[in-house]
């Protein structure tokens, strides 16, 4: 019997199949909706290849807003929401801001609505650091705690506050409109999950990051110098405020993200709290020198790199103060960045096409023999 039903979006993209898995080891049934633009539909095989279940997938765009009412009424078993989907790059978030308000604002606003339609009344949602931009502006506020004053520095961060903002006013009024009418309200609840660098693979070296064209992060740019696609990283500023002159971010591993999604469900469903925010992070600062020596390390070879001009929007030091979900969810990291470049590595080295080629049969017979 399964604990409920997750819809969710962006689900065979980085984050989202994983959380889609981790939900899936936990007894949940799930439904992936994503438009396939920056993932593959492969994510649902080796899903089902290390668990042994398999999603329900349907290719849709987040704005569409019919064929989102269409996956609800096919699935009326869907209690709950795990929202991803959205464009995400940092840099290209400003250059055509319009498709980023148009994507991540007005596709969330078509989802909030479908799920009302349909009765559906928790969401999860995949917010992130970018919401608080330049906590150093602020006195001790490093690291962020929920209450740093929100004031992201870029599009993309923009995009997350209004997000954030909606479906608060969404979730708020839902209850308040219910409540006046003598009817349930405490089943609309709202999670906004701000988190900080995802990365990392899975540890059987089957399932990780696979940007469609080039990736926009640390670890997987530094995946593809390692592989020897990419000649070298460049370093965007070595002028910072930092023991090394590099931005300071807060490296968290791809399977602790994804079970703070299950924790933050599992808030929701069952203290009912309205809408709260939580940092997932692991409190630990990593400049980009460091993490460059990190995955060095493992590789067993120097990784080259160019120091290059700052990025427009890029801050100091994006470090978590997990504190609160450490003690209201019950959750904290578990496994460190040396596991993750590890495990990042083992993922690039023996997929260097990602999710166009097969998987490696030395490593589905390990998996095999993990599983006897």
């Amino acid at each position: 019997m399964a604990v409920g039903t997750v819809l969710v979006t962006g689900g065979t993209g980085y984050i989202g199949s994983f959380t889609t898995l981790a939900l899936l080891q936990n007894d949940y049934d799930v439904v992936i909706v994503d438009s396939l633009y920056n993932s593959s539909k492969v994510a649902i095989d080796r899903i089902e290849l290390i668990c042994g279940k398999r999603p329900a997938f349907y290719q849709v765009d987040i704005t569409d807003e019919a064929a989102l009412d269409d996956v609800f009424a096919k699935h009326p078993e869907i209690d709950s929401v795990i929202h991803f989907a959205a464009l995400k790059a940092v840099g290209e978030s400003g250059e055509i801001p319009l498709e980023y308000y148009r994507v991540n604002v007005g596709g969330s606003i078509s989802l909030l609505r479908s799920m009302s339609k349909h009765n559906v009344s928790n969401i999860v949602f995949s917010s992130s650091a970018t919401v608080y931009g330049d906590a150093t502006r602020v006195p001790n506020m490093i690291p962020i705690p929920e209450h740093c004053p929100i004031g992201p520095t870029n599009t993309y961060g923009r995009t997350k506050v209004m997000i954030e903002t909606v479906i608060t006013d969404h979730v708020e009024a839902q209850r308040r409109n219910n409540k006046k009418a003598g009817k349930p309200y405490d089943q609309w609840n709202g999670a906004l999950l701000r988190y900080f660098n995802p990365c990392g693979a899975h540890p059987s070296g089957l399932m990780g990051e696979d940007p469609q064209g080039v990736p926009f992060n640390l670890l997987p740019l530094l995946g593809k110098v390692a592989t020897g696609d990419r000649e070298k990283l460049l370093v965007y500023g070595d002028d910072y405020a930092s023991h090394d002159g590099t931005a300071i971010r807060d490296y968290i591993h791809v399977l602790d993200l994804a079970s703070g999604h299950l924790a933050a469900l599992k808030y929701l469903r069952e203290n009912k709290p309205g809408v709260k925010a939580w940092n997932l992070g692991s409190g630990r600062g990593s400049t980009v020198f460091e993490m460059i020596k990190a995955f060095s390390h493992v590789v067993g070879q120097d990784l080259p790199y160019e120091v290059v001009e700052r990025r427009q929007g890029d801050v100091l030091n994006l470090t978590a103060n997990p504190a609160l979900a450490n003690e209201e969810l019950k959750w904290k990291t578990q496994l460190t960045l040396e596991d993750a470049c590890a495990d990042l590595w083992r993922w690039v080295e023996n997929n260097p096409q990602g999710y166009r080629q097969d998987p490696p049969a030395k490593l589905l017979e390990a998996l095999k023999a993990s599983k006897a």
